[in-house]
């Protein structure tokens, strides 16, 4: 594993390894002896879109993998006045040791990744987002012991970058997933034919839900989508997770949000308040998930 780009990349094995290594990170956090793989390295955070989880997260969990980062808006450097991701990579890899990068087209990542010679992380783009779903296996795992046989519900927007990357982080991990969204924000019929598995797609609220174990959403109004903000609203006002989904999903259900979150949206405001601290331990898990990714590039092997 020399990039994490997209969880379709990922091998079933590299997840495990992935969440096993979190789940050490978790335990030992806090510990002057843990190990620190970045120690001695510079790691770049290249942002295009702004970030509270993502960029405290990386900050802090290379900064206790021994390492030290550098923030790097694209306001503030000539990737942002025209020069190639290619040609910043190629500098970029004569500086530091790896680069995360959060940003709008999936091809700028990819682009950065065949360029360069460091590892390459995707924080973020319109079509996937991996380090929130690595983040929010381990969170399943941690909570309800197994992630086989799960029945994972995502509401809302169906085509956005965490519904794509749930696609495959279920079905790897032999998990069930349904989608329960709109016509018009359902996911491609060809990211379905490459995700496989078991995956639904449905409008039905009601069947969706039934005796799931994790009832999952996200904003209706992405960066970028702006515009879009008053069509999409009323467009997915029916799709939010309400009390009617959690009494139809199996008792004790997670209930997961990857945030920023507006309740009264796409959750309804007791849902949020009832279930915050499954979704601030979600918030959380980002951390230790990530200080995986990371410690699992720069050592070039399976764990």
């Amino acid at each position: 594993m020399k990039h994490l780009l997209t969880v379709e990349q990922l091998e079933p094995r590299e997840i495990v390894d992935i969440l096993k290594m979190a789940k050490e990170f978790k335990h030992e956090r806090g510990n002057p002896k843990a190990s620190q793989p970045l120690k001695g390295q510079s790691w770049a955070l290249i942002f295009n879109k702004s970030s509270t989880r993502t960029r405290v997260s990386f900050e802090v969990g290379i900064r206790e993998l021994g390492g030290s980062s550098l923030y790097l808006s694209t306001s503030e450097i000539q990737m942002g006045r025209g020069e190639t991701p290619a040609d910043t990579a190629r500098v970029l890899s004569q500086y530091v040791h790896g680069v995360v990068i959060r940003t709008y087209a999936q091809r700028i990542v990819e682009q950065f990744a065949e360029a360069g010679s460091i590892p390459v992380v995707n924080a973020l783009t319109d079509e996937e987002h991996p380090c929130q779903i690595l983040a929010d296996l381990f969170t399943i795992q941690e909570k309800l012991g197994s992630l086989t046989g799960k029945k994972i519900v995502f509401f809302g927007d169906g085509a956005c970058n965490v519904c794509n990357s749930w696609l495959f982080g279920a079905t790897k991990t032999g998990m069930e997933m349904w989608v329960v969204a709109p016509k018009e924000f359902q996911p491609s019929a060809d990211l379905l034919r490459r995700a496989g598995g078991k995956i639904h797609v449905t409008d039905d609220m009601a069947a969706a839900a039934k005796d799931a174990d994790v009832l999952y959403t996200d904003v209706w109004v992405s960066m970028g989508k702006e515009a879009e903000s008053a069509e999409r609203l009323k467009t997915l006002a029916p799709y939010q997770v309400n009390q009617a989904a959690v009494k139809a999903a199996k008792p004790g259900a997670l209930v997961m949000h990857c945030l920023p979150a507006y309740p009264g949206k796409e959750i309804a405001a007791d849902v949020y308040q009832a279930h915050q601290k499954t979704i601030l331990d979600q918030a959380g898990n980002r951390l230790h998930a990530q200080k995986a990714i990371m410690a699992v590039l720069v050592s070039g092997r399976r764990l």
